[in-house]
């Protein structure tokens, strides 16, 4: 008999990403579509609908789609809510549309989440069954997985990991906190700060610079208090660094471990790893097969005989 296959889906702001997935996350087919520009939700849904007809052409044992998107999707995983980056985006019922047009059930989840899960399947997380992901890109976004399962929330919002606050009266955020530990650790944080890229400033520390080094040692400071707020509500087995800036986390894993280390009971820390992502910009499609095997194929349906 043929083992069952799910379709995840990346919806990003200038590709959407595919790929045919089996219970044991082998990856049967892929493949990577532009996403329309301007990305309108009408235009979206026909690039994707068009994508996963011409991965159906050759396989009849597709069963469901997971589909993560870059913003908050509602409670249910039907609606999103918002999408960043893309236009025309407000309370989009993307997976009921994508059901009326494919006959497969569909379950959405904010990328981040996604990416959580993947990293939880078949990356960095693999051997545990909690842990948090934090992405260190543009913006902080994070996911948490208890369980095996990932944790939304009772609408679907939670774990919005980078606005967490670490300073009362530090820089405004778009979410209307201030001092959020995504003013301090984003992509955007650094530029603001030092006018260069994480991957420049990276280079400069790598070559000795001083002021670089010192920059990057109150970085691993600054993440490490953050990260000891979600330690002590979480306790996870694991914490995982995904986005771009995790690539130079040599720079500063030694201060944020030492801060970690300072400021958290050794009860709440007691064999927590602290691992890089592995899955790269695949982590997202990866883990919205996840979400798809999790909401609609029944275990046993899922091991092949």
């Amino acid at each position: 008999m043929n083992t069952v296959q799910v379709i995840g889906i990346d919806l990003g702001g200038t590709a959407i990403k595919l790929g045919c997935f089996a219970p044991d996350g082998t990856c049967y087919q892929s493949l990577t579509v532009p996403t329309p520009q301007p990305a309108t939700p009408e235009a979206v849904l026909i690039a994707i609908v068009e994508a996963i007809a011409q991965i159906r052409k050759n396989v009849n044992n597709i069963v469901a789609i997971g589909l993560g998107t870059p913003g908050p999707v509602d409670g249910t995983g039907k609606i999103a809510k918002v999408a960043i980056n893309l236009a025309g985006w407000q309370d989009v019922p993307l997976a009921d549309w994508l059901e009326e047009k494919t006959g497969l059930p569909v379950i959405l989840a904010n990328d981040a989440n996604c990416a959580g899960l993947g990293e939880a399947w078949l990356g960095a997380g693999r051997r545990f069954q909690n842990l948090i992901l934090l992405t260190l890109g543009t913006g902080v976004g994070g996911a948490i997985i208890l369980n095996g399962e990932l944790f939304v929330g009772h609408q679907g919002a939670a774990a919005e990991l980078g606005l967490i606050s670490l300073n009362f009266d530090g820089p405004i955020c778009n979410s209307g906190n201030r001092g959020s530990l995504e003013q301090y650790t984003s992509v955007q944080a650094i530029r603001r700060d030092t006018g260069l890229e994480p991957a420049e400033l990276a280079e400069k520390a790598l070559a000795g610079d001083e002021k670089a080094i010192e920059y990057w040692q109150e970085y691993g400071k600054l993440l490490g208090i953050g990260l000891a707020n979600l330690i002590y509500v979480l306790t996870p087995e694991a914490i995982i660094l995904g986005g771009g800036i995790s690539a130079g986390a040599d720079l500063f894993l030694p201060t944020m471990k030492a801060e970690l280390e300072q400021r958290v009971l050794f009860s709440s820390r007691e064999g927590l790893e602290i691992l890089i992502a592995e899955l790269g910009n695949q982590a997202g499609m990866i883990g919205a097969a996840k979400l798809a095997f999790q909401k609609f194929v029944r275990i046993e349906d899922q091991i092949d005989s």
